[in-house]
């Protein structure tokens, strides 16, 4: 497998070296100006790329070090959408994160995004020994967390999704004018619609959850419906992931025949490193045999490291659905969706991503 999702492959999120938390701190402290604060982002970024490489990944990430959040920095990014403090944070399990959300004011566009100087960077400093993978959040997020404040949208839903589509197909062309070749779309709201506890949510909030499957299929695929060729799009279904805790739980099955028989996407990362996660029945529905799974099989949410045999015996289990020339392995989620990170060290971080790539030159020739 020559080209993305890779064998060994990972999300994207690292946890927030030491010397960036500072920068942060002495920047809201006033202390260093903002330049001065990327300067730390770009020393730090290459830092951890090169500690990407040694671990011997190919697709390699800039941590989203310039983040506080997987996904509220890019769509507060968007030509139309506010970030705000909201009433309450999000909650995950015995735990909340910081009072934060979105809201949408005016028409939605995307035009001088800061996000491709930071793909930029990154690109630049990868060099030709492996991929720069950009990762940014789903369309359907913004129609999941956003708060419609523009009246037009809240008149027309249908004006909404094609405004949301259209920005998304100019962030597609335009990273990839910067040379990204390697987009992962991340999402939890699928995740929700595999949660009973979640679909309740969803219903109390005017949805019908079998309804908004096929509204995300429809946006997603309409948003990356003009992609160049050459070009990888994945998508990550993640269940919650702030300080090692999560918010749904449940398999993949509800959403199925949609995830996988419906979306134009190239691969799809999936938890699948706990009981939460359910069986690998669903993968049945796989019947793309150019679509690859990556099997988030190696937990992010803590640092010890997984017997090997159990890994490759489950790999093997996940073969009975889908044949193992299409499948991958990487840990179920990044290490650190927010900038407070997951509770383990980053040797316990290094150390989970190496044993990623030792079983997979286990299992795969072609690794």
């Amino acid at each position: 497998m020559a080209n993305a999702p890779f064998r060994a492959d990972q999300v994207g999120s690292i946890l927030r070296t030491e010397a960036l938390k500072k920068a942060r701190l002495d920047f809201k402290a006033g202390e260093i100006t903002a330049a001065e604060l990327r300067q730390v982002e770009d020393n730090e970024i290459k830092h951890i790329v090169q500690k990407q490489k040694e671990a011997g990944l190919k697709a390699v990430t800039d941590g989203e070090f310039r983040r506080a959040w997987w996904h509220f920095d890019f769509l507060e990014g968007l030509d139309g959408v506010e970030g705000y403090d909201a009433e309450n944070g999000i909650q995950f399990a015995a735990v909340q994160t910081k009072t934060h959300s979105v809201k949408i004011v005016a028409p939605i566009d995307f035009s001088d995004h800061p996000m491709l100087a930071d793909y930029r960077f990154l690109h630049s400093v990868v060099g030709t020994d492996a991929v720069a993978k950009m990762t940014i959040p789903s369309p359907a997020m913004l129609h999941y967390r956003g708060d419609i404040e523009y009246s037009p949208y809240l008149e027309d839903k249908a004006l909404f999704l094609h405004d949301l589509a259209r920005a998304y197909k100019k962030a597609i062309q335009a990273f990839y004018d910067e040379g990204c070749r390697y987009l992962q779309l991340d999402d939890t709201s699928w995740s929700y619609l595999c949660s009973d506890a979640e679909r309740e949510v969803v219903r109390a909030r005017g949805f019908d959850p079998d309804e908004l499957q096929t509204i995300y299929k429809d946006l997603i695929n309409e948003a990356i419906s003009e992609k160049p060729a050459d070009m990888v799009i994945t998508m990550h279904i993640c269940r919650g992931n702030f300080r090692s805790t999560w918010i749904a739980s449940g398999g993949y099955e509800p959403v199925a025949e949609t995830l996988f028989g419906g979306l134009n996407i190239d691969g799809f990362f999936l938890e699948y490193d706990n009981d939460r996660s359910g069986d690998f029945a669903p993968l049945r529905h796989v019947k793309r045999p150019d679509l690859k799974i990556v099997l988030g099989l190696i937990t992010s949410k803590n640092g010890v490291l997984e017997d090997p045999a159990l890994i490759k015996a489950r790999i093997k289990e996940a073969s009975e659905f889908v044949p193992l020339s299409q499948l991958c392995l990487s840990p179920q989620c990044g290490f650190a969706s927010t900038e407070e990170g997951n509770i383990l060290t980053e040797d316990e971080q290094w150390a989970k991503l190496a044993h990623v790539v030792a079983i997979a030159k286990d299992i795969w020739s072609d690794k």
